[in-house]
């Protein structure tokens, strides 16, 4: 029993400390107007740390969903300014937009699926036949080409991505005129080679690379990226690395972009090859 004596008295005399600390401060905050600011504004300061902390990290986990939703109405916006001015151009014959994109319907997409660890990418988007997706129709984003529609189903749709060794497109340098085909590098998902650019046609690094308009799949004027160094390659060509204005491996949103008038063109080239036997 003695050795139980000094336990409870400590027990007792922490007690009584703590109920006369606060005591003191009560009366300091009920008596001493400065001092009962100095507290308030540490109960405040607290609680405003420990708000914005809370509030910092829910915004942190929201932007992911904001940055998506953004994404897709921003897709959404283009499609329907794309709309307005293909039925501007129809209902007068005589107006042209700055943008050449007549001739081309465009369906906004999701990709759900894709590879880009290998040397033979492809991507999986969520629309297909009864969306009025069709094969050979190309793939694009705000910031350039990112492959070609290869199969559909009637509610997805299986695309070569730019990313693949097996595809090329059909590219300009902005000064010079220079066309060659456009590849990807098969290193980075923001590098591409723009090859067989003739060696007189000079060139600047820093010059903007776009799409051509020679194929049947890609409106011209698209941007794709920006020309780096050049190496000779046979003493004939320039072989132009270009960094990509598109990283494939931030990518969900697109648009299917689908030429209209390839069937009149791919029709005119068979009777052109046709002809061209005969003789």
């Amino acid at each position: 029993m003695p050795k139980e004596k000094p336990v409870v008295s400590k027990i007792f005399y922490a007690v009584v400390f703590i109920l006369l600390e606060i005591a003191a401060i009560s009366m300091l905050s009920h008596n001493n107007e400065l001092q009962r600011l100095w507290l308030t504004r540490i109960s405040h300061g607290f609680m405003a740390k420990t708000w914005g902390t809370t509030q910092a990290v829910g915004n942190y986990f929201s932007l992911r969903k904001q940055n998506d939703e953004l994404s897709l109405e921003n897709e959404r916006l283009r499609g329907i300014v794309r709309g307005y001015r293909q039925a501007a151009i129809e209902s007068d014959p005589a107006f042209r937009p700055e943008l050449k994109e007549d001739g081309f319907n465009y369906i906004p997409a999701t990709i759900i699926k894709s590879g880009t660890n290998s040397q033979h990418n492809y991507l999986i988007l969520d629309k297909g036949s009864e969306d009025g997706v069709v094969e050979n129709s190309g793939i694009i984003s705000s910031k350039g080409v990112i492959g070609i529609v290869d199969a559909v189903s009637k509610h997805y749709s299986f695309a070569i991505s730019f990313l693949n060794k097996e595809l090329n497109i059909s590219a300009r340098l902005d000064t010079t005129g220079a066309v060659g085909p456009l590849a990807w590098d098969g290193l980075k998902t923001n590098g591409a080679v723009l090859k067989e650019i003739p060696l007189q046609f000079k060139y600047n690094p820093g010059d903007t690379v776009y799409t051509s308009g020679y194929s049947a799949i890609f409106p011209p004027d698209i941007p794709l990226g920006i020309a780096g160094e050049a190496k000779v390659i046979n003493g004939a060509t320039n072989e132009i690395s270009v960094r990509l204005f598109q990283d494939h491996s931030a990518l969900k949103y697109v648009t299917i972009i689908e030429n209209t008038r390839i069937k009149e063109i791919e029709e005119i080239e068979n009777r052109e090859e046709e002809e061209g036997s005969k003789k």
